[in-house]
């Protein structure tokens, strides 16, 4: 009986449609603030009508997109560019799961391509992860700046994000916590010309989730484009 209430408890908490965010429970819809401020639904929970990826790794579940490795890797494009946007999302990891968001991205045909900026996502406390370098760790700006941890929320929980890309500004906010806040720019002044990456200076491009061989679940995905 014990073994059957876990059981009950982890699927009640995994599930796309059960309510345990706080955030928007309406799940994959706007809220009336979202629709007064002129957010767009990027996934509606019903199709995926707004992406495209370069692989079959990703399915539509339950109300979810969930990222199921089959070759290892493989990216999520939405259709449509951005340049200046707020992004907000919500996800769930699995334990030792590893992912990335892409921003401004390209689209790479190959699986295993990435053309754009990265933010990384990632379990933080996986032990697996206890050496890597602080620019590794969820929410950074992969290989530049590292974000600020401790506000993720436990594997098979959802966490909520929201990303600003505002010219070269980039914000993250985690549960309701900045855990980056950089200016590309000035992370760059001081890095040769021939040394810069033009991946980090693109102006426009494809928002992007980046496959790393991780389960991952995603919903509630809306944008609302900056002038």
């Amino acid at each position: 009986m014990k073994h059957f209430l876990i059981v009950i408890l982890v699927v009640i908490t995994t599930s796309c449609s059960f309510l345990n965010t706080g955030v928007n429970n309406n799940h994959n819809t706007l809220s009336k603030k979202e629709k007064k401020e002129k957010y767009e639904i990027l996934f509606d929970g019903t199709d995926m009508s707004n992406w495209i990826s370069n692989s079959n790794e990703y399915k539509l579940i339950d109300g979810c997109i969930v990222m199921q490795p089959e070759d290892g890797y493989g990216n999520l494009y939405t259709k449509k560019e951005y340049d200046n946007f707020i992004l907000r999302f919500e996800f769930l990891l699995t334990p030792e799961a590893n992912s990335g968001l892409g921003l401004r991205h390209k689209i790479v045909t190959e699986k295993s391509g990435y053309d754009g900026m990265e933010l990384q996502i990632l379990d933080n406390p996986a032990p697996v992860y206890a050496n890597l370098k602080p620019y590794q760790y969820h929410g950074s700006l992969y290989g530049w700046v590292p974000a600020k941890t401790g506000y993720l929320k436990p594997t098979g929980e959802w966490n909520y994000q929201e990303v600003v890309a505002d010219g070269s500004n980039i914000k993250i906010m985690l549960n309701g916590n900045t855990i980056l806040d950089t200016d590309i720019q000035e992370v760059l002044k001081d890095v040769p010309e021939d040394k810069r990456p033009k991946t980090l200076l693109y102006k426009k491009g494809h928002i992007a989730f980046l496959g790393h061989n991780s389960v991952i679940k995603l919903r509630n995905i809306r944008i609302k484009e900056l002038d």
